[in-house]
């Protein structure tokens, strides 16, 4: 975007910020980041099994990242600005695309995460014009952070 965020869209930008740090989403969204590792939709049920604590705290955030997305595509968010400081709905997206053609055909549900992956692919432009090489070098991370706690799991 060329222009800059108006006073609601900073207001509601930072309405959402502070929607992240409600205690039981921190929770989940730790939980996620350290646990949600799935290469397909079976893994992703097994991981977090609907009813369960995992489950929950995996459709928390899901849920706050979709609704949050949903404000950037509808043009209530500022892209430039989101992009800028809320990287972490892409490290949501990278995790759940895996699984997510499948979990959308099982529970019939095309629309499923569909918000964060409109603003994932429109942020993989952004970024690789910023910051060639940013993506590549978040996904050996994750690679690694992945292995890193899968050690640690069988310790």
């Amino acid at each position: 975007m060329d222009t800059k965020p108006t006073q609601e869209q900073a207001q509601l930008h930072l309405q959402v910020y502070e929607m992240r740090r409600e205690a039981k989403l921190r929770q989940a969204r730790d939980w996620f980041f350290n646990n949600y590792f799935a290469d397909n939709f079976e893994e992703a049920m097994r991981i977090a099994p609907m009813g369960s604590e995992a489950g929950t705290f995996v459709m928390m955030v899901f849920g706050y990242w979709d609704q949050a997305c949903a404000l950037l595509n509808y043009g209530l968010l500022h892209e430039d600005l989101f992009f800028e400081t809320s990287g972490e709905f892409f490290g949501v997206w990278e995790r759940v695309k895996p699984g997510i053609e499948e979990g959308r055909k099982r529970f019939v549900n095309p629309l499923f995460l569909a918000h964060v992956e409109k603003a994932a692919n429109r942020y993989e432009k952004w970024i690789e014009a910023r910051a060639p090489g940013h993506l590549a070098a978040m996904r050996e991370f994750m690679k690694q952070m992945r292995a890193q706690m899968g050690k640690a799991a069988t310790a």
